[in-house]
């Protein structure tokens, strides 16, 4: 069990790192679209544009694709042979490749059927400009879907930075773009666009190698069809909506949100795109991690263990994602400022981009959290589960988005989808207790009620500064960097101190983790 810990809590911190790389090369990514394009027209289009090839690789790609696939691969592991799992991991690339180049014809000439669903307040040129973005990146599913396959293989056997890199290539190609490509065309977004297709390309080349230092040979012999790819496919079927809930009610508000004034899209894309940071590198990589640990104690029976290894991962979520939660709160407005407000972003989508991090920030402990159970249902190969959690969690969401966006605006929709994440995880739980037992309830409620008082602590102290020395958004570029780096020193200090003096245990994993010591 202690080794088990150890695996999956070291392959977090790689996939940590990396991904703090990645996320920080796509604050730049955004700086440089909000500098060039800034929160209107363009900026509407390409995001409701990219919206759908993204939301087709969370639906597809990590959120069933390498879900369903990592328990298969490791029963195959386990049971089998590693060449037997090499044998149906190479069906499984040949089969998803044929649909993958079907459904990407399907999305270029079916583009202006989907841009009216997914945003139905877009008409005239803004919505013959998203029909024609739509169609260029259409395109990068098709590589997308095959990188989250590779991810699912690499991760099995134990290599895991290479797949949480590849988004580096896509971040630095889209810039890019920007750089080199827009200003050279007629309709300069649409560089943008090619920008992002460059970019799938680079993020599959990535792969390639570690692959085959791993001994997987994409050229040898290999059915199209094998016994486990239709495990695979009966895993992944209703796996689209429990894994990818989230990105749905994210869509939601998009579909919504085209309906308000112009620049709402924008303002809950940005805001999104913050609270993405702390769920990419702390929530993510721990359910991308443990997946392969909690597959193989499903594989072994062994649900004692199982139960221990996710009660750990969601102690450790929660001890990671309230203080992130509380800062971003606390900070919202420097930390839009700094990284947004420049070009044709002024200080009124500031203002706009803050009021919807407040909303998406509330639900960031449950959009994290949620990931953990769903990995949980996953590895014991229960689709069922949570795609009936999740979509009464899809209904909760249209119900409240339509009851909060009148009084709230954009600050509504951002609500309802943080509301519709709380409803899904506790439903989530609440079925996983009845399969699994205990689930030693009483110690992660005393865990989070610790972790709870932590940042509350952080918060007001945060808040008391912010008080005493305010950072306008207005604020020179220097002073709000000054301003937001020791607020997060500040921040992490007061709260590291409160949970060594309420004695966390997830402080000292920590600690232990970075010293490379293994966990008890």
């Amino acid at each position: 069990m202690t080794s088990e810990k150890t695996k999956f809590t070291k392959a977090a911190g790689v996939i940590g790192i990396a991904t703090l790389v990645s996320r920080v090369m796509g604050f730049i990514r955004d700086m440089v679209i909000a500098w060039f394009f800034g929160a209107g027209f363009l900026s509407d289009a390409f995001f409701v544009a990219f919206r759908i090839p993204n939301l087709l690789r969370r639906l597809f790609a990590e959120g069933s694709l390498s879900i369903a696939f990592v328990p298969v691969f490791t029963d195959y592991l386990t049971r089998d042979s590693r060449a037997e799992a090499f044998k149906m991991a190479r069906s499984t690339l040949r089969m998803l490749s044929i649909l993958l180049v079907v459904l990407t014809l399907a999305g270029i000439l079916g583009a202006p059927w989907v841009v009216r669903v997914v945003a139905p307040g877009f008409s005239g040129a803004k919505f013959s400009l998203t029909v024609t973005l739509t169609r260029i990146m259409f395109p990068y599913i098709f590589f997308i879907c095959l990188v989250a396959l590779s991810m699912g293989i690499l991760n099995t056997l134990g290599h895991f930075a290479a797949p949480a890199l590849a988004p580096v290539f896509l971040n630095v190609a889209i810039i890019g773009s920007v750089l080199f490509i827009a200003p050279h065309m007629e309709t300069p977004v649409a560089g943008l666009a090619i920008g992002v297709l460059i970019g799938g390309a680079l993020q599959l080349a990535l792969q390639v190698p570690f692959l085959i230092k791993k001994g997987f040979r994409f050229w040898q012999k290999a059915p199209i069809y094998h016994p486990g790819v239709k495990r695979i496919g009966k895993l992944m079927g209703p796996a689209v909506f429990g894994a990818a809930v989230y990105q749905i009610n994210i869509l939601i508000g998009t579909l919504l949100a085209s309906l308000l004034p112009e620049g709402s899209v924008s303002y809950l894309y940005y805001a999104d795109r913050l609270v993405q940071f702390p769920l990419g590198i702390f929530a993510i990589s721990m359910s991308v991690a443990v997946l392969p640990s909690l597959s193989r104690q499903a594989a072994a029976k062994n649900f004692t263990e199982l139960a221990d290894t996710f009660g750990y991962a969601v102690r450790l979520i929660f001890f990671i994602t309230l203080p992130a939660m509380a800062g971003l709160i606390v900070l919202r407005e420097p930390i839009v400022a700094l990284l947004f407000q420049r070009g044709e972003f002024g200080a009124e989508s500031t203002r706009l981009t803050a009021y919807a991090l407040i909303f998406y920030s509330a639900g960031l402990w449950a959009f994290s959290a949620v990931r953990v159970v769903v990995s949980t249902f996953y590895s014991l190969q229960d689709t069922i589960t949570p795609v009936k959690m999740a979509s009464i969690s899809i209904v909760a969401n249209i119900l409240l988005s339509l009851l909060l966006m009148g009084p709230l605006s954009h600050g509504g929709l951002a609500l309802a989808t943080s509301l519709a994440s709380m409803i899904n995880f506790l439903l989530l739980v609440w079925t996983l207790r009845k399969r699994l037992g205990e689930l030693e309830g009483k110690k992660i409620i005393e865990s989070i009620g610790k972790s709870v008082i932590c940042a509350l602590l952080m918060a007001g102290v945060l808040g008391c500064l912010m008080g005493l020395f305010p950072l306008p958004p207005g604020a020179r570029l220097c002073r709000l960097l000054g301003g937001v780096i020791s607020g997060i020193i500040i921040g992490i200090a007061v709260y590291g101190a409160a949970a060594y003096t309420l004695q966390c245990p997830e402080l000292k994993d920590i600690v232990r983790m970075i010293k490379k010591e293994p966990l008890a």
